[in-house]
Parts: structure tokens; sequence; C-alpha cells
């Protein structure tokens, strides 16, 4: 059994770090609002009062938190996981972030003889809860080797991408699948709503042909029942879709499906949804289309 550090126990980061708590691995865990941390205290986790204690009782910290200034704070801030006088050897950030930021900590990392991996994940809450994450990792071939049976208690498809960063570049790629998917789903389902189609019936129909994709058999019911809860915030989705852009954009790659999703999305924001689950993008589009 390890010790193991966690950062980040919001959504996802629980139920992914509560997975390496029920194999037995001694868990240290630190996230900015304490009370999202309570049930894994209550199984035996140690709390700690930032990410450099964490770093200094593990012998290998995961992160996942939000947005790319977040990591940055919890990697190389005043109080980061690379400011300890004792660090832990592996460091494995599961955000989704920018692959020059996974690039620049593998960097750091390695100035004080630890090493990293970036590995986000995809699944949402369902398969963060189920472990059945899909888990993309770049870094260092033999260090992902050693993580790996960790990987495996939080999903099953696990594979590695390449170097520093790959892990990153390939969460751009799934990102840019989910926002088509997306406008897919609440798109189809509007149009089923205004035709008085049932909207369950649909999605038990067309979720089982060619128009199968995770959001309309995993999101779409949520849609019908009116549940609007986060799987995967709003706001995060526009942050991920924006690193795609940009990346995008440094290669001279036009994605104007892409592009369209995201400003959309930017709309949902902007009507008080931006802490809502992505599958709030209906709503949105009913309101576009003048429906209540």
């Amino acid at each position: 059994m390890m010790n193991i550090g966690w950062v980040g126990t919001g959504v996802m980061g629980a139920s992914m770090a509560g997975h390496l708590q029920k194999a037995g691995h001694n868990l240290s865990v630190f996230n900015r609002s304490r009370e999202k941390a309570e049930a894994l205290i209550r199984n035996g986790a140690k709390w700690c009062s930032s990410p450099v204690e964490v770093a200094a009782n593990s012998e290998i910290v995961f992160t996942i938190v939000g947005h790319p200034a977040d990591v940055r704070e919890v990697y190389m801030g005043d109080s980061g996981i690379l400011k300890a006088e004792s660090p832990c050897s592996i460091v494995v950030d599961m955000t989704t972030s920018q692959p020059s930021l996974a690039k620049m900590i593998y960097e750091e990392s390695a100035k004080i003889g630890v090493e990293s991996l970036d590995a986000p994940v995809s699944g949402g809450d369902v398969g963060a809860r189920d472990a059945k994450l899909a888990i993309m990792v770049g870094g260092k071939k033999e260090i992902f080797d050693k993580v790996f049976p960790l990987f495996q208690l939080m999903g099953p498809t696990i594979s590695y991408m390449g170097g520093p960063g790959a892990g990153q570049h390939t969460k751009v790629c799934n990102q840019i699948v989910v926002a088509g998917n997306m406008i897919g789903t609440c798109e189809s389902l509007l149009y089923a709503a205004k035709q008085g189609l049932d909207k369950q019936q649909v999605i038990d129909i067309v979720g089982k042909g060619a128009a199968s994709s995770w959001a309309i058999n995993n999101l779409g019911p949520r849609i019908v029942k009116g549940n609007y809860d986060p799987g995967f915030f709003v706001e995060h989705f526009i942050k991920d879709m924006g690193i795609a852009l940009d990346e995008a954009a440094a290669i001279g790659l036009s994605l104007p499906g892409l592009a369209l999703v995201w400003q959309l999305y930017i709309a949902v924001k902007a009507q008080g949804h931006g802490r809502s689950g992505t599958q709030a993008l209906f709503l949105a589009l009913q309101a576009l289309n003048g429906e209540a």
C-alpha cells in the first residue's frame, strides 16, 4: 500500500480519490473547500492545509482542479506541491489543462528530481463514481508503467499517448468530439419536443443506432427530467473548448464547429448556468427559439 496525496475533491476528484482509498492506500487530501473532502476524511484520509503539505506526506500526488491558473497555483504557487522540502517522487495532473502547462510542470518537476505525468480523463461524474473513466496519459513511459495499477482503480480504459503534454493534446481531441455530440443531443431533443414526440422514447431508439453517443444516452435522460445538476460544469467546458481553439489557432487549424459550440456555451453561462451541467445547453437553445 502507498501513501498517496490527492488535491481537488470536487465533482469527480472525490470519487476518484475514494477508489484509491477503498483499495487500501493511505490518503492525504487538500481541497479549497474542506467540506468536499469530508467523506474521505471520515473514511480515514488525512486532511492537509495546503498542496505542499500533501506533497510532504506522499509518495505520489494526484491533482484534479478547475482551470489552468488553479493547476499553476497548486504546483508552483507559494504553497505548491513543488515547494515541498521532501517532495513526493511522482506527480500526476488529471485536470484538463493546457499542453504547454503540462510540459512546464514536467520541466519544473525534473529540476527537483520529481517525475510528472499529465493524465486528463473522460467520463464525467458517472465515470468517476463507477470507476469507468478513460484516462489519456503523457510523460515518460516507465513512469506511466509505475502508476498504471493506480489508474486501473479509476477506469478500465487507459492509454499512454506519448511524451509530456500528449495526454492533454488527446483530451483536446476528446472535447472536440464531445462538443459536437452535445449540440447534436440538445438540438435533437429540442426538435423532438417541438414535434410532440416523447423525448425519452427518442433517446431509447436513436441511442441504440448510428446516432448513439455518451451524451444522448447519459445526459439526454437528465434533460428529459429537467435535471441540470453538474456532472461537468458549463464553465469548465468553456475552458476546455477555449484551450482547444487556442491550440488549433497555434497550428493554423480552423475548427468552425467547435467555435460555434463554444460561443453557444458562453451564452449558456451568460444566462446564469455557468455552474450547471453541460446539458444546460438545451436551455440556451430553448431560449434561442423562444421556447419556455
